[in-house]
């Protein structure tokens, strides 16, 4: 059988017929593959900020806004509602005001029932004359409490009514107030039937660290 031989089709209106030519003819480069497009999927941040800030814009008369300026003392009030209490708190760390003991934790008084009056205010105050003193720093409890018997005698025996005994803060210690929780307990239980009441000392004679005790 005879193959068929195939014929090209010829079209009567043929524009980019010679396009190679010219684009060769230029110097230019025909492209080779198209560029590929993005695949679809679901936009990222940036895209999503871009299509929502889109519509946004900037409002000139916004970029310098002018803040009317207030006077110190008022801005300190209203920052510190309680401006009392922290130019009191200032004043005491800086020296320039003492501080009231009794306004703090640490301070120590009692008052043996049996005597009452108001004697443990007037001794606070320093209204009794300090006559003798015992300083406890160094010394183990045990030596503490032997200390503190000794010298309540002693001080019963020399007629004296107001004394002083030193028992430190305690601050340096990991346990807290040792000593100073011990003398409570001595003071008040095995010392009371000849002890009036006792307090914290002033602040010149020893303040927080410091007891005054008034003898019967």
């Amino acid at each position: 059988m005879r193959a068929k031989k195939t014929v090209s089709e010829t079209f009567a209106f043929e524009p980019f017929k010679d396009l190679k030519k010219i684009i060769e003819s230029k110097g230019l480069k025909m492209s080779g593959k198209p560029p590929a497009t993005k695949q679809d999927g679901p936009p990222n941040d940036e895209e999503l900020f871009a299509i929502a800030m889109r519509e946004v814009r900037e409002i000139k008369e916004f970029r310098r806004i002018p803040v009317p300026r207030r006077k110190g003392v008022a801005l300190r009030r209203k920052m510190f509602p309680d401006n009392e209490a922290m130019t009191a708190l200032y004043e005491i760390v800086s020296g320039q005001r003492a501080m009231h003991l009794p306004d703090t934790q640490e301070y120590v008084e009692w008052i043996n029932q049996d005597y009452g009056g108001t004697s443990i205010k007037k001794l606070h105050e320093g209204k009794f004359s300090v006559q003798d003193y015992l300083d406890l720093h160094g010394l183990c409890a045990e030596e503490a409490e032997n200390a503190v018997g000794h010298f309540l005698k002693e001080s019963r025996i020399k007629g004296h009514r107001c004394v002083k005994i030193i028992h430190g803060r305690g601050l340096r210690s990991p346990k807290g107030p040792v000593l100073k929780e011990a003398l409570i307990k001595w003071l008040s239980g095995q010392h009371r039937k000849n002890i009036v009441c006792f307090v914290t000392a002033r602040q010149c004679d020893g303040g927080l660290g410091a007891l005054y005790v008034l003898l019967r």
